[in-house]
């Protein structure tokens, strides 16, 4: 019980270190994130009614760009691998809703780089033929590599979107 209760001490204080860290962002603005610059911008608005309440609804995008001499690197060392920490920087839309299943953060991860594997087998008629498949080989982000994506976030009507900003590397 005793170990249970510091586990959970520990989880809240991670997750206050995430917050206090972050550094909010407004539209159209540049934030220096460890090395990389990270812009945010507000491509469209319009009002929107949902569940009988009325709401904006916000497309916006995020990119992130590697302004440092550092590449980020994952290389995989066996098939299938599952790698789960491939994110760069995170965006949270604080007063986002959720709502008719949009977003509340937009994650930048790094780029895929995919390798087109010749492999051999015998087809359904026993006749013995190569074949293709493209696997995942690593995980990257060089230095001047760009990377952008795009969310909908629905907020209360009459606010804009408060994000903020927090390096995941």
């Amino acid at each position: 019980m005793k170990n249970l209760f510091y586990v959970f001490i520990f989880y809240i204080f991670s997750t206050i270190t995430n917050y206090v860290n972050a550094q909010k962002i407004t539209d159209g603005q540049t934030l220096e994130v460890n090395g990389m610059s990270v812009t945010f911008s507000i491509l469209n608005k319009e009002s929107i009614e949902a569940g009988g309440k009325p709401y904006d609804r916000y497309k916006v995008s995020a990119s992130v760009k590697n302004t440092s001499d550092k590449s980020y690197n994952i290389r995989l060392s066996s098939f299938p691998q599952i790698v789960s920490n491939i994110g760069l920087v995170e965006l949270d839309c604080i007063n986002a809703t959720g709502a008719k299943l949009t977003s509340k953060k937009i994650q930048l991860k790094m780029k895929a780089q995919i390798i087109n594997v010749t492999y051999s087998a015998y087809d359904k008629s026993g006749k013995f033929t190569n074949s293709i498949i493209p696997v995942t080989g690593s995980y990257y982000f060089d230095s001047g590599d760009t990377i952008n994506d795009d969310a909908i976030f629905i907020v209360p009507q009459g606010e804009k979107p408060d994000v903020t900003v927090r390096n995941l590397r």
